[in-house]
């Protein structure tokens, strides 16, 4: 786990959230002691109302024109 200052995590508060919000786990320290963790908080579940929504709006999709995309792609002798 990456290990942090206590000044690093005041002068640069916004790219330390930053870091912590793409996942990293970093150690706040304080004269080379190990004071505190920060971590990502666990999503918040979507309400599936909200997903029956959001899908609402996707794009259909040709599924005869997605598969000859994928085939043009992956080789299939794999």
């Amino acid at each position: 786990m990456k290990k942090i200052s206590i000044r690093d995590l005041r002068n640069n508060g916004g790219r330390v959230v930053d870091q912590v919000l793409a996942g990293e786990r970093l150690v706040v320290t304080r004269d080379g002691q190990a004071v505190a963790e920060l971590c990502p908080t666990p999503r918040q579940p979507v309400e599936s109302s909200a997903l029956l929504q959001r899908w609402k709006k996707l794009p259909v999709i040709d599924g005869d024109a997605f598969r000859e995309d994928i085939d043009s792609v992956i080789d299939q002798t794999l």
